[in-house]
């Protein structure tokens, strides 16, 4: 790429440059963004391969296929290369034109490609088959020597993932099962869902133990003003006891002044009571 940059002028080459580092940046998490800055960096340098190429990826990934098959047809053009062949191919199948790709699954170009790219495009022609509703034709399709090979390598994780995902297409799960977990054994970085796929065919459901934070708090004001709310309400239940209990001893304070010429003690003793047992005993 750096390459094909200089021939341009260097305030050219530069911005350029930004929008192309811009692209690969944003082209996985935010596709719309990515194909904002492939269309300047393809204003500015149309005639420039890996623009063209960069552009061709940024409409892959906003599903903009016509545009996407267009860009790399030009980039192949200019390069020669046919490295591209597989995602052209896929273009046509986002299309709705599986047939076009099994064509070009079938033609010479797909022997030039390196390893990766063969097993790209036996991928690509998978899913062609699928998309015809031909799922034991994508089965056979990905049985190779590449899928038997026990030697895990970047293209291992997706070709037994496209395997499994198809036998569970045709109803054979547990072979299906079976190959769901190879993928998860080859797959390092966590590209595929297989440990989902997984716990799906065994039955096991996730229960989502997120909390939204807000609400929780929420809830815990909710629960401190009941708690306030019974606080009060145990203070003046208090108040209203000692309020009792003060009226209470000021009417037994009252009651019981000696000086009081009404003043009677509040229990009697039985010799009290009975002014003739005092004599008795005696």
């Amino acid at each position: 790429m750096r390459q094909e940059l200089l021939s341009l002028p260097k305030g050219l080459a530069e911005e350029v440059s930004k929008n192309l580092v811009m692209v690969g940046r944003l082209i996985d998490d935010e596709p719309e963004q990515a194909y904002a800055y492939s269309r300047i960096a393809l204003r500015l340098a149309s005639r420039v391969a890996a623009v063209r190429e960069a552009a061709g990826f940024a409409a892959y990934a906003t599903q903009k296929y016509s545009e996407a098959l267009a860009e790399f047809r030009a980039a192949k053009r200019m390069t020669g290369s046919v490295e591209l062949w597989p995602v052209m191919a896929d273009c046509e199948r986002g299309l709705g034109r599986p047939e076009r790709a099994l064509a070009m699954a079938g033609e010479p170009e797909v022997q030039k490609l390196d390893k990766a790219g063969q097993v790209e495009m036996r991928l690509v022609a998978a899913g062609a088959r699928r998309d015809q509703g031909q799922l034991e034709a994508a089965i056979v399709t990905l049985q190779s020597p590449e899928l038997a090979s026990s030697s895990v390598q970047p293209w291992t994780a997706r070709l037994r993932y496209a395997y499994a995902d198809a036998l569970l297409a045709a109803g054979r799960e547990d072979e299906a099962r079976e190959w769901f977990a190879k993928t998860l054994e080859a797959d390092k970085d966590g590209s595929t869902d297989a440990s989902d796929r997984l716990a799906e065919l065994d039955g096991v459901e996730f229960v989502d133990a997120s909390i939204d934070l807000s609400d929780l708090a929420d809830d815990q004001d909710e629960d401190q003003d009941e708690d306030d709310i019974d606080e009060d309400d145990e203070d003046d239940d208090e108040d209203a006891a000692e309020i009792a209990a003060a009226e209470r001893a000021s009417d037994v304070a009252e009651y019981y002044d000696e000086d009081d010429e009404e003043y009677e003690p509040l229990e009697q003793s039985a010799a009290d009571a009975d002014p003739d047992a005092e004599g008795d005993k005696a």
